[in-house]
């Protein structure tokens, strides 16, 4: 090997090689396959510039871009029996649940955190469908109930982003148990007159839908979002027939009466302050007084002369 090779090869090499392009600087809409600048997709709120395609996101992005000045606290959710069942399809369940984690960063399908939303206190629930597709288990039952029982204690307002694919079969029967448990759930925030608002997110189906996703005070949904009980696809093998055009999109729904509002990502944070600051109940910011009437003068005390109709002020 002759200096050429053993000095001077080398060095060219290192000069021309390409640099290595990270792989995560674009991305490609799902729905018109453009790709887009994944710098300008983050601020767009995952949201494509191009088609308006509303693209999946998980709890942080959605704390960060609802809580004022994204700040806010998650709480710790209980722990549930892991595997109950020792289920087991082509993978074991612990398995499944350990690369949930491993891909998510969470403990189960579910995040919960407090702070305030246009100055108002507020607990908002996120069901990341990342985590095998937002499936409801046990976890999520125990979730719900302990965003309901925050909001009560805090007197503040229940948002609940809702996107799953249903409840989830390695848990059997635990799994259906969580609707009348996520039902009485919601019954607590009504006895205690305070708000419940649901966003259903792409796709919300199966047993969340029959439950706490369709129980809100407020019903509202991001632009073309999948929201059912079955598929379109299994109604249409089941029926024999074909569904009209854009059947369980969300615009579909807002036409038909179950939704109240579709609503853009982008003005999702307003249009929630909003809802909130209408649903609770306002604090008076001073004492009621009387308008005086033609003949009847109001000392300056505000005391209404003796034999008057009405009462003192409050």
């Amino acid at each position: 090997m002759n200096w050429l090779t053993r000095t001077v090869l080398p060095k060219i090499r290192e000069i021309t090689r390409k640099k290595d392009t990270p792989d995560n600087l674009w991305t490609k809409c799902p729905n018109c396959a453009q790709m887009i600048y994944a710098k300008e997709l983050e601020e767009n709120q995952m949201v494509c510039p191009k088609c308006d395609h509303h693209m999946r996101i998980g709890p942080k992005e959605r704390f960060e871009a609802l809580f004022d000045n994204g700040e806010y606290q998650t709480i710790e959710l209980p722990d549930v029996l892991q595997d109950p069942l020792h289920f087991r399809d082509s993978k074991k369940y612990p398995d499944r649940l350990k690369d949930a984690r491993a891909k998510t960063g969470q403990r189960d399908a579910f995040a919960v955190a407090h702070g305030t939303l246009e100055r108002q206190d507020v607990v908002i629930a996120v069901q990341n469908f990342a985590f095998m597709g937002g499936s409801m288990g046990m976890a999520t039952g125990e979730a719900l109930i302990a965003a309901a029982t925050l909001a009560v204690n805090q007197r503040a307002a229940l948002i609940l982003f809702a996107a799953a694919g249903g409840a989830r079969m390695q848990e059997g029967i635990l799994s259906l148990m969580q609707m009348p448990r996520t039902v009485i759930a919601v019954q607590r925030l009504r006895e205690a007159h305070l708000p419940f608002i649901v966003v259903l997110t792409d796709p919300t189906t199966g047993g969340v839908t029959a439950s706490y996703a369709m129980l809100g005070d407020i019903q509202i949904a991001e632009p073309n979002a999948l929201i059912g009980f079955a598929g379109p696809r299994v109604i249409e093998q089941t029926i024999r027939e074909t569904l009209p055009e854009g059947f369980q999109r969300a615009e579909y729904l807002l036409e038909h009466g179950m939704l109240d509002m579709v609503v853009h990502r982008r003005d999702l944070r307003t249009t929630l302050g909003r809802v909130v600051g209408l649903l609770l109940d306002p604090v008076p910011k001073a004492d009621v007084v009387p308008l005086p009437r033609p003949g009847l003068e109001i000392p300056p005390t505000g005391e209404i002369p003796h034999g008057s109709p009405g009462k003192r002020p409050h």
